[in-house]
């Protein structure tokens, strides 16, 4: 990406609205005709008009199209293409017949090599510009660009009009929802549920009073999660079951939000496999959606720490051990802490299971010093930390206040973690690695991982 003034206040704009709500079209709008130039880190189309940078969705670089605008800024607009005039050759068909009334994918038009390339600058950009130390190229952890989604909520609307049941996803800009009977981004075992799925929630007595569907999957087969308003007939529930043994899916219910799944029929505690370990986890219990980029992630992880049997690592919004329990199997000792207790319950379980003893895990509000705990007293030589959207600015001061040789940072939200660096600059850390994590292939969303050391950057 150049670093032309324009070029800088378009990632000014991108890295304002990348995680922004979608706002009211204005009363009235205007139609032109742009050429887009540019990607940004969404898949939106770039084009200039009149000294305006404007985005518009399903546009790609080199093809002019007619544009409704739906937004107007100073320095920016928003706009949805009434008509598009030309073709880049690189545009593609969408894998998925629902694709662009879904809101769940918004790049299938774009070859998967130029979504990864466009995320990569983006996050080189961002880096660069937050800690001012240039990021060059950054390499891509990738795997299939389909059938990789593990797990998908899915809302159900009951229409009183037609009296038929909506299962489906959220429609792009709006809170309808759009029925789906296919989704080619979901592992395919999930995916081969919708159809008959939608058949067996359609005929239930409790149509009316369906919330929403969750479906995983599983080391030990798919499961299902369904949110219901009202107490369930004995009817419904033998129905339900008897379509969980067709399908070799395990059910849980939840009557009320908040109240965690009741297993009906799940003979074996959900688990995925990581590093080689086992890790159980219950129906509401986070986990990465995308088995094969999470296996790449910590190996990646393990790669970056050089762990040995002398090292003491602190794994920070650690949840169940995902990062922890392959890094203790490599370490002197590890501590995992994390600001839901239900998690740590959890952790420690898999720590048992895996018969790690030398991982211990503590529960900690996460905003606050946490240099003075006990078990932090013997100090940390390494750190990894996972934190949410919102990042970690809390506490980084005290990770710095630790000093450890390596830092592995792994984000989920490329503004904040640039953020977050310039912590680690200031306290003359290098920025040593760095990784775009294709997470989720098809969508605007951008992960990635970096290592900061002690020492000066070094080719890893």
């Amino acid at each position: 990406m150049g670093k032309s003034p324009a070029s800088q206040t378009t990632f000014f704009i991108i890295m304002a609205q990348f995680y922004s709500q979608p706002r009211q079209t204005p009363r009235q709008s205007r139609t032109v005709t742009v050429t887009a130039d540019s990607l940004d880190a969404l898949g939106q189309g770039i084009a200039r008009l009149q000294g305006k940078t404007v985005f518009i969705p399903d546009l790609m670089p080199g093809e002019s199209a007619q544009v409704r605008l739906t937004e107007e800024k100073r320095h920016y607009a928003k706009g949805s293409v009434v008509k598009r005039l030309s073709d880049n050759p690189a545009r593609r068909k969408p894998a998925c017949r629902h694709y662009g009334q879904c809101g769940g994918c918004q790049q299938q038009h774009i070859p998967v090599a130029m979504q990864r390339e466009t995320k990569a600058a983006y996050l080189a950009y961002l880096l660069t510009r937050e800690t001012g130390e240039v990021c060059g190229d950054v390499p891509v952890l990738s795997g299939e660009e389909f059938g990789y989604r593990r797990r998908a909520r899915l809302a159900l609307v009951y229409s009183p009009k037609t009296k038929q049941l909506v299962m489906g996803f959220r429609q792009a800009q709006s809170k309808s929802t759009v029925a789906v009977t296919q989704c080619p981004v979901l592992v395919p075992r999930l995916e081969a549920l919708l159809v008959p799925l939608q058949r067996c929630l359609s005929s239930l007595a409790a149509a009316p009073e369906l919330g929403h569907a969750e479906l995983a999957d599983t080391e030990s087969g798919p499961l299902l999660v369904l949110r219901h308003l009202a107490p369930l007939s004995d009817a419904d529930v033998s129905a339900l079951t008897a379509f969980c043994a067709e399908h070799n899916t395990a059910l849980y219910l939840q009557g009320s939000a908040g109240a965690p799944p009741v297993a009906v029929c799940a003979p074996y505690p959900p688990h995925y496999a990581v590093a080689g370990l086992k890790l159980q986890f219950s129906p509401q219990d986070f986990i990465q959606v995308n088995g094969a980029l999470n296996e790449l992630m910590v190996a990646q992880a393990l790669n970056w720490l050089e762990l040995t049997k002398h090292d003491r690592v602190l794994d920070l919004f650690c949840g169940m051990g995902n990062f922890t329990l392959p890094v203790a199997e490599r370490a002197g000792e590890v501590v995992g802490v994390e600001g839901v207790d239900a998690l740590v319950r959890t952790a420690r379980e898999n720590a048992r299971l895996n018969n790690l003893a030398n991982a211990a895990f503590y529960h900690a509000d996460l905003s606050q010093d946490i240099t003075g705990e006990p078990w932090a007293a013997s100090g940390f030589n390494k750190v990894l930390l996972d934190p949410a959207r919102a990042g970690a600015a809390e506490i980084m001061p005290h990770i710095v206040a630790l000093s450890p040789e390596r830092i592995v940072y792994v984000s989920c939200n490329p503004t904040t973690l640039a953020r977050d660096s310039q912590v680690l600059h200031g306290a003359g850390y290098h920025r040593n690695a760095v990784r775009m994590l294709d997470m989720f292939p098809q969508t605007g969303h951008l992960e990635s991982m970096v290592l900061f050391t002690k020492t000066p950057p070094v080719s890893q």
